[in-house]
């Protein structure tokens, strides 16, 4: 199958279907220099076979002990970064956690201060590209896509996009990283559930018969999982003509760092700067991106999610916006036909975006903004969670409808 200039997608918006098919981009090996990172230096050691020499080893051994089901229970209230950790938890787990909720002695606190107000301004812009731009791509990233198909995950894709969902808006509120916010607590959740899916997706044949690499959610793999929202959503930004200051540019990648490294990527692979980002991107992110049965399939049951309660009123709209946001390329094959509203998109999202950039010079509109993305978001999540608090677990198997 030939394949696109992925470049033009991260960077051209929905010039995409202009860029064409360009031949195919094989893959090239590791050749990205530490010296491009957060701390500037580094073994160079290829992250693909690089997993998570903390985390894997302990939910293992709470695996063999029998004691995920009390785990879950017990870290079931512990939700905020300041709060202390629930008192029952086996010695091992509890000195992990301890240790791995502090921030890296790089983090800057006036960039996670800036952050914020710049989630107030552009929240809107960031929800719908983390969803129907980041969202829908991983489902053609071939090995995001089969991981989460047969994982879990797989069975109940509305629970799973609910926990998603949530890091989008943990990462996204007031103080995400400090005293009051939950994001360190989601990120160390996540972390845990990573090391729980490469304990348990191996021992799934269908998975094996579909994967090439022997376990899942490599350290490259979750950097992939990292451009395809960070650099992707600051490169459609940029293609969108939302004028963003330097100051601004950096406190959002530098909230993005942070999160890697308390996703427990090793630093030497979180870039440092957005172009250091961009040259990683082009070589992790843009050469893989494919169809596959998994993703066809993973993409029309997100598509129809909201289906249940609207009779597929919405549905239209979200695939002219997941067109518009990934090009017709990816549209095309994720199978998503064009539709009327496809040209409305396309024609209208340009003057929105800049009547709502105006606005910002108001007084007071720029929390208006933010109150207004605020129902969106928390009204998502209701949806989602069905009503419920959602709560990021430790899964204990796979999807049982592939064994």
């Amino acid at each position: 199958m030939t394949s696109l200039s992925r470049r033009g997608m991260l960077l051209g918006g929905s010039a995409l279907g202009a860029v064409g098919a360009m031949g195919v981009v094989a893959p090239e090996a590791w050749s990205w220099s530490p010296t491009g990172s957060v701390i500037g230096t580094g073994t160079g050691a290829d992250p693909h076979w690089v997993w998570d020499a903390k985390a894997d080893p302990l939910v293992a051994s709470l695996f063999e002990r029998g004691e995920i089901d009390r785990v879950n229970e017990l870290l079931a209230g512990w939700t905020h970064n300041d709060q202390p950790l629930p008192a029952g938890l086996p010695e091992d787990l509890r000195v992990f956690l301890e240790e791995e909720r502090q921030l890296p002695s790089w983090a800057d606190q006036t960039k996670l201060n800036r952050v914020f107000s710049f989630y107030e301004r552009r929240g809107l812009y960031l929800g719908v590209l983390y969803g129907l731009g980041s969202g829908m791509m991983s489902t053609v990233i071939p090995r995001e896509a089969k991981a989460v198909y047969y994982s879990a995950g797989g069975a109940d894709m509305k629970d799973r996009i609910a926990k998603t969902a949530k890091l989008g808006y943990d990462i996204g509120a007031q103080n995400a990283f400090g005293p009051g916010g939950q994001m360190v607590v989601t990120c160390l959740k996540t972390r845990l559930t990573h090391a729980a899916v490469r304990h348990l997706l191996p021992a799934s044949g269908h998975w094996r018969a579909s994967a090439e690499e022997e376990l899942p959610i490599s350290q490259a793999d979750i950097m992939v999982t990292w451009h395809s929202l960070a650099t992707f959503s600051m490169n459609k930004l940029t293609a969108w003509n939302v004028p963003i200051s330097s100051s601004d540019s950096a406190a959002f990648l530098h909230l993005w760092q942070i999160t890697a490294h308390m996703l427990g990527v090793d630093d030497e692979y979180i870039p440092a700067t957005w172009s250091s980002a961009n040259a990683q991107s082009r070589q992790v992110l843009d050469p893989i991106l494919a169809p596959t049965p998994e993703g066809i399939e993973l993409a029309h049951i997100l598509l129809n999610l909201a289906s249940e309660y609207d009779g597929g009123l919405t549905k239209p709209m979200l695939q002219s916006f997941t067109r518009y946001c990934l090009g017709d390329q990816i549209a095309n094959w994720l199978q998503i036909p064009r539709q009327p509203t496809d040209a409305m998109v396309s024609t209208g999202w340009p003057p929105f975006v800049a009547a709502r950039e105006a606005g910002l010079w108001f007084p007071f509109v720029p929390q208006g903004y933010w109150l207004f993305d605020e129902f969106i978001r928390l009204a998502v999540l209701f949806f989602l969670g069905e009503g419920e608090t959602v709560n990021i677990t430790i899964p204990t198997g796979n999807n049982p409808n592939y064994g």
